[in-house]
């Protein structure tokens, strides 16, 4: 993770590196005009990119957020540190869930993220870096863990959210292509995940589109 933030939050120097850090580092100077907030289930769950403390406060009293789920997992840059001090200041349950958005999902991850659905106080917000690829996962995810079809999920990965399913984050509707394949209408989600899902197998079938990856990784720079 490149970051230039070494600073204490609670001092000057620290948060004026902070928000230098999260500006033009971590491309949040983006993120202050432009958000692809989306609902996924009405009053429940919502996503969208990394939200700035302002867009967060703005959020938290138009939903009446009371969770924040944090997708990047604990970065240590500005960002990071913004977040994670507005979280505390709104009175927001902060919580963790590192997502992969360009390899095979992983099992214990998806049943970490099913538990803190069951468990977290609603409304809450989810979001990645660009809230295109990991955000599209965990959103379908909770899709498919509401009984909801595999095509539902994947309309969670659209270019409406800046996802690119020909680059390597294409393994991520992999993944919901080959749960649609294998085990929809046949069994639960759930046990499909904890008995038949593999992830080797996933990664070694999956092939994403050279230049398509470049664009993603190097021209959005989605994370």
């Amino acid at each position: 993770m490149n970051t230039i933030y070494r600073g204490d939050i609670t001092t000057a120097r620290g948060r004026l590196l902070a928000w230098v850090d999260a500006l033009f580092v971590d491309h949040a100077v983006f993120r202050l005009v432009w958000s692809n907030l989306a609902t996924v289930a009405p009053g429940r769950l919502y996503r969208c990119n990394h939200p700035t403390p302002g867009r967060l406060a703005a959020l938290t009293r138009r939903l009446g957020l009371k969770t924040l789920i944090n997708l990047r997992g604990p970065t240590g840059n500005g960002s990071d540190a913004l977040s994670r001090a507005a979280a505390a200041r709104l009175g927001l349950d902060f919580i963790d869930m590192a997502l992969e958005s360009r390899g095979a999902p992983r099992r214990d991850r998806i049943l970490r993220l099913h538990e803190i659905y069951r468990s977290m106080r609603a409304p809450a917000l989810l979001h990645c870096k660009s809230g295109a690829d990991r955000a599209g996962l965990a959103a379908g995810l909770f899709v498919l863990f509401e009984g909801g079809t595999a095509g539902d999920a994947l309309r969670q990965l659209s270019l409406r959210f800046g996802h690119i399913r020909q680059a390597r984050t294409g393994i991520l509707d992999a993944f919901f292509l080959r749960w649609q394949r294998e085990g929809e209408g046949r069994k639960p989600f759930l046990d499909w995940v904890r008995e038949d899902y593999d992830e080797a197998a996933l990664r070694r079938d999956f092939h994403a589109n050279g230049l398509a990856s470049f664009i993603n990784d190097w021209v959005l720079a989605h994370e």
